[in-house]
């Protein structure tokens, strides 16, 4: 962690990025696995979080509490995943499942196949979202598109995905 970086706090103190992980990572924590339930998720969060403070600090004493801006961040963060998880669940359902011990080893290999064989630009689009947890947003930069044309050819790759894999649409 990159521990040089500076935030000023709403007191006017300055702290490092280390010692604000130091002080907020378990408050963070707690707050989103009682939300989830999902270790993982909670950590994942956590660390996003403090990524987030140390590539683009955005945080301004004005706006009130540092806390508040963290914890707001951590309810963000986690509901986009969250979102994006239920969206993975409902179109590729053995892909995201609760139980990953549960997926045999023929369908994880069917899915790997179907993506594989999905065109180019679709299979990144699929890689990104899914697999990398990137937004559109992001994902538009780094193929340096429209987002107009990633979110196109995101549905273009699941109806794909579905009517090769036989996954039912109405499966909501």
């Amino acid at each position: 962690m990159n521990s040089n970086k500076e935030i000023r706090l709403e007191d006017g103190r300055v702290e490092t990025i280390e010692s604000i992980y130091q002080v907020y990572r378990d408050p963070l924590y707690r707050f989103v696995y009682r939300y989830s339930g999902d270790q993982q998720l909670s950590i994942d969060i956590v660390q996003d979080i403090f990524e987030k403070l140390i590539k683009k600090q955005q945080y301004s004493p004005e706006k009130g509490r540092f806390k508040t801006y963290l914890f707001q961040i951590a309810y963000n963060t986690m509901i986009t995943k969250l979102k994006r998880r239920q969206k993975l669940r409902t179109l590729l359902p053995f892909l995201a499942s609760e139980r990953p011990t549960a997926i045999s080893i023929e369908e994880k290999m069917s899915v790997q196949k179907a993506v594989q064989r999905l065109p180019e630009e679709q299979r990144a689009v699929i890689l990104l979202t899914y697999y990398h947890d990137l937004s559109q947003k992001e994902i538009a930069t780094i193929l340096e598109v429209p987002i107009g044309t990633v979110k196109s050819r995101i549905h273009h790759a699941i109806k794909k995905l579905k009517e090769e894999l036989e996954v039912d649409g109405d499966e909501r």
